[in-house]
């Protein structure tokens, strides 16, 4: 199919001098540029292939970038990037020195608010429309949000806090997790447009004034309303959030996504429309298996994507295939995930043990504190969840679980650096916010084999623990069998050499060792970051000229810090050199070019070892 229209939009305004007829043939062709387009660099491709209607909607109907389009998470926001001005740079999507994979307010005026996490996007429309109603702007303010980000808290804390408002704020639902019926679609398209339209807004104020005066009427009229809606549409309850509810409606129509939008911008105070779409639209395979094309590498659009087999296991996997046998060993193990199923490896958990498997949607606040109360009552809980969103949920970490010595587990996915997801994804903090909390055990291990007994350890353990571990393989280290934990708080040296030791935490130690070979230095696989082996840390200072820290983590108030603390407390004065993430947040890019651009792969520790050796004291 030509692109003729496609490649005339270099901006909104460019898409707003097009007819209403040819706004479905604009979005043919974005699906096709869609597809081919993450077939080459990869990224999230069956959100963005269910969005594509609703965005060329939005923009033709509001007058951003002056209008604010707010979008949650950022998964869904590939065509928002085409039509703003950023088509030719989609080549270089989530690559080092390309665009991101998500809104950042640096790249574009038209990207609002940056987003990686979900639920945040009610919140900061809310935000926005009230700082133009207190610079007296017309602007208006929308936000485009999941129905798996409404599951979150923090979303109805923003939709308790605008429906108490007379803001003219407006939140689209998108929801992709039902199918429109054709009688269903067919009655709320016309009903979404009843509904928005001005008469109808008019007629219910011209109502509300009349039968203000009899109260009891009133009312009587405001519940037939509500019956009646709800008859037909699901907006009771946000309704009772103090919205104007209009919906659903089809998300692929966009005659009526038009309509309905151009309505909605004429009404005053805060106004709900729920949206239909379908995941992977207009491309067979997403919309097939929309799981497998949710976040897909480079792929053959005729083939598809082909499922993963085979090859070293990663550390998602190994923890996945310890949980079913710890379940099988142990009846009181229960396994929690806010939403991340797939990705954090519990598909075949959830399949052999599904009484005792609970995704709690993303409530990664609501995740902890559930943990917490079934460990209060005897049950193992095992908390399943990225780096980056367990930040989310540091208080109930703190409160609920380590103040009150809860043997909580949790297994720490996308420890350390993401590649192309970015900074929004990245694990670079947990061990610094996680070593400060008292009867914390925190954990990262070297290899695979490592993991499967560091998380056996971190279970058996009668307090809260932590087994963090980074996204992807590791060396192929052979994976035993069996459920055998480790001593906790003792390292292990996995090389013996002279002058330098290199203090080694988790993924850090395969490259530790590379460089050791050059440097003849010793390598301590620490295993455990709280508590330390202080006694190893103690031989390896008296036996060594400079010790070397190595983390990938945060360097401040890391794994390194507690070295630190830990030889000062043992009134030991040997030179130390910290190596981790830098204080800066790192962009997208190659994981292992990223790596070795902290100085963190096998030369980059050579190297900053032999600048240091020199400024040695003999």
């Amino acid at each position: 199919m030509p692109t003729r229209l496609l490649e005339a939009i270099d901006s909104p305004a460019d898409l707003r001098k097009l007819a209403p007829a040819d706004l479905p043939r604009l979005a043919a062709e974005l699906r096709e540029f869609l597809v081919a387009s993450v077939a080459q660099t990869g990224g999230h491709l069956a959100s963005n292939l269910g969005t594509v209607e609703l965005t060329i909607a939005l923009h033709y109907v509001f007058d951003t970038p002056r209008d604010r389009l707010v979008w949650d998470v950022g998964h869904q926001t590939y065509t928002h990037k085409i039509l703003t001005g950023r088509r030719a740079a989609m080549a270089g999507l989530r690559q080092a020195g390309g665009i991101a994979g998500f809104p950042r307010r640096a790249e574009s005026e038209y990207d609002a608010f940056g987003a990686g996490h979900s639920s945040t996007s009610i919140s900061a429309a809310l935000g926005m429309a009230e700082a133009f109603h207190q610079l007296g702007s017309a602007q208006r303010a929308v936000a485009i949000i999941g129905d798996g980000a409404m599951t979150a808290g923090m979303a109805f804390e923003a939709l308790n806090n605008a429906g108490a408002t007379e803001l003219p704020l407006l939140v689209v639902l998108n929801d992709n997790d039902m199918s429109i019926s054709p009688n269903v679609g067919a009655l709320n398209n016309y009903l979404a447009k009843l509904m928005s339209g001005r008469f109808y807004a008019a007629a219910r104020r011209a109502g509300e004034k009349v039968l203000s005066a009899v109260p009891p009427i009133k009312e009587l009229a405001r519940r037939a309303e509500e019956h009646m809606k709800g008859m037909v549409t699901p907006g009771t309850l946000f309704e009772e959030f103090g919205f104007n509810y209009i919906g659903p409606i089809d998300g692929h129509d966009l005659d009526v996504l038009v309509d309905t939008l151009t309505n909605i911008r004429q009404l005053s105070g805060p106004q709900f429309l729920h949206v239909v779409t379908r995941k992977g639209k207009g491309y067979a395979p997403a919309e097939t298996n929309p799981c497998l094309y949710h976040g897909v590498g480079r792929f053959d659009p005729d083939a598809g994507v082909a499922e993963k087999s085979g090859g070293k296991p990663t550390y998602t996997q190994v923890f996945g295939d310890w949980l079913c046998d710890m379940a099988a060993a142990d009846s009181r193990l229960v396994g929690i995930t806010p939403a991340m199923r797939e990705g954090s490896g519990l598909v075949h958990f959830s399949q052999q043990y599904p009484k005792r498997y609970f995704d709690v949607g993303i409530a990664e606040q609501h995740a902890l504190t559930f943990a917490a109360g079934l460990a209060c009552e005897g049950v193992k809980p095992v908390v399943a969840i990225y780096s980056t969103f367990l930040q989310r949920a540091y208080d109930q970490l703190v409160h609920d679980v380590a103040l009150q010595n809860l043997p909580v587990m949790l297994a720490i996915d996308r420890a350390g650096l993401v590649g192309a997801d970015g900074p929004t994804h990245a694990g670079s903090f947990d061990l610094s916010f996680l070593r400060c909390i008292p009867n914390m055990l925190i954990a990262a291990p070297s290899d695979e084999n490592e993991c499967r007994r560091l998380l056996t350890t971190a279970f058996l353990h009668d307090g809260p623990s932590a087994v963090r571990y980074p996204r992807g393989g590791g060396s192929g280290a052979t994976i035993e069998a069996g459920l055998e934990p480790l001593a906790i708080g003792k390292g292990v040296v996995r090389r013996r050499g002279r002058e330098v030791a290199l203090i080694a935490f988790g993924s850090l130690v395969g490259p530790a060792l590379a460089a050791a070979e050059s440097l003849d230095a010793s390598v301590a696989d620490m295993r455990f970051v709280k508590p330390l082996d202080v006694e190893l840390l103690r031989d390896l200072a008296h036996g060594h000229r400079l010790l070397v820290t190595l983390e990938e983590n945060a360097v401040a108030g890391g794994a390194g810090a507690g070295v630190a603390e830990a030889l000062a407390a043992l009134g030991l004065d040997v030179p130390l050199v910290h190596l981790g993430l830098p204080d800066t947040f790192l962009e997208h890019g190659d994981p292992a070019r990223m790596l070795a651009d902290c100085g963190l792969d096998a030369a980059g520790i050579a190297r900053a070892v032999r600048q240091r050796i020199p400024l040695l004291p003999e």
